[in-house]
């Protein structure tokens, strides 16, 4: 039995459907009416691609497939054309169906081929990360990165199903795997104290990949960020608490170079780093600064630069072409407890450079 979750959106509303061996293709009715296109990596396909396509012929659909480079390079320009052109070769048309079957990378990029093929045609997300159920899947941001930043160019276009069916889980390398832990652990900082406590009395069993204590997690974070997203679909407001740690996260990402460090790992230096800057300008306890940085380690997570860190400048200037800077100045969301986050938070530029002394790793 499937865990649903609700996504409000008026008449773009929809359902995350949450456990193990699920079906997709549940909310389009009729028989053999649909062309859609399969995209996935060339991780993912091999494991699930005939599996999923086949269980979308159940559904009535005519299935194209098409398979992109895995690796967080692939979200560019040159991807996203070929699945332009693989629409056309496959008779897409306005009531047609982009299938994406993979990771963040994948959902984002088929997403926003999705977004813009015809002026926009529906899509499903059947995601195959644990990062992309809990964040990238649910919520419709759609984008593709440019050498400038990450994410640069996008659209907002919600899915019409969501499938984070579970047992994927099992082929998941184990650094992807503890890179999507960073994204929970997010969730229970910014809005949910008890979700964070749960991590933290079951952290192994976490780790371990456990199935019923997985399907709560992972229920628990679609049902937050469904809220934020019927609240705020655009991030004019409510939405940007789901930025807690992205904002120097995307930098270290961009310095690294796309695939160098994976969403995760950088996302959790970055909150580390949020959570210092949260102790010294939002009330943020000691203690509660140093619960976080203790479950991101204990999750295998880094909490730190091992070597020295990158030069400042060089993450100062990625940060002021993040889509969180305005006027060139970064905007951070900061903690002033577990559970609760203050958006829009401007930081003097001799305490953004002074944390960074922070999170870098002693001998």
């Amino acid at each position: 039995m499937a865990r649903i979750v609700h996504v409000l959106l008026g008449t773009r509303s929809y359902d995350i459907a949450i456990g193990h061996d699920l079906p997709v293709g549940t909310t389009v009715s009729g028989q053999g009416r649909f062309n859609c296109l399969m995209v996935s990596d060339s991780n993912v396909e091999p494991l699930y691609g005939s599996a999923v396509a086949g269980k979308l012929r159940n559904r009535g659909f005519k299935v194209a497939e098409v398979t992109v480079p895995a690796g967080e390079s692939s979200k560019a320009a040159e991807q996203l054309f070929r699945i332009y052109h693989a629409a056309v070769e496959a008779g897409l048309d306005r009531s047609s169906y982009i299938v994406a079957l993979g990771g963040g990378m994948v959902g984002d990029l088929a997403g926003f081929a999705a977004a813009t093929f015809m002026r926009g045609i529906k899509f499903i997300q059947i995601p195959t990360s644990l990062l992309a159920m809990v964040d990238s899947a649910v919520g419709g941001k759609t984008a593709i990165n440019l050498p400038e930043g990450k994410n640069l160019v996008g659209a907002f276009h919600q899915p019409v199903e969501v499938v984070a069916d579970l047992s994927v889980l099992k082929t998941l390398p184990e650094r992807e795997y503890v890179s999507g832990l960073a994204e929970v652990v997010k969730c229970g900082i910014i809005a949910d104290a008890a979700l964070f406590e749960l991590i933290e009395k079951n952290s192994d069993g976490i780790v371990a990949r456990e199935g019923k204590l997985l399907e709560e997690v992972v229920e628990r974070c679609c049902s937050l960020k469904a809220r934020v997203v019927s609240a705020d679909e655009r991030e004019e407001g409510l939405r940007g608490i789901l930025n807690f740690g992205h904002t120097l996260g995307h930098a270290i990402e961009k310095t690294a170079g796309y695939g160098g460090m994976l969403h995760g790992e950088a996302v959790s230096i970055g909150m580390v780093y949020a959570a210092g800057l949260s102790e010294k300008r939002s009330g943020l306890s000691a203690g509660d600064r140093d619960r976080i940085r203790n479950l991101l380690a204990r999750l295998g997570l880094p909490v730190c630069f091992v070597k020295n860190p990158p030069d400042w400048n060089g993450l100062r200037r990625a940060m002021a072409v993040d889509k969180k800077t305005l006027g060139g100045l970064p905007r951070f969301v900061l903690a002033g407890r577990i559970g609760s986050v203050v958006l829009g938070c401007e930081i003097p530029e001799d305490v953004m450079a002074g944390a960074l002394g922070e999170i870098s790793c002693r001998k």
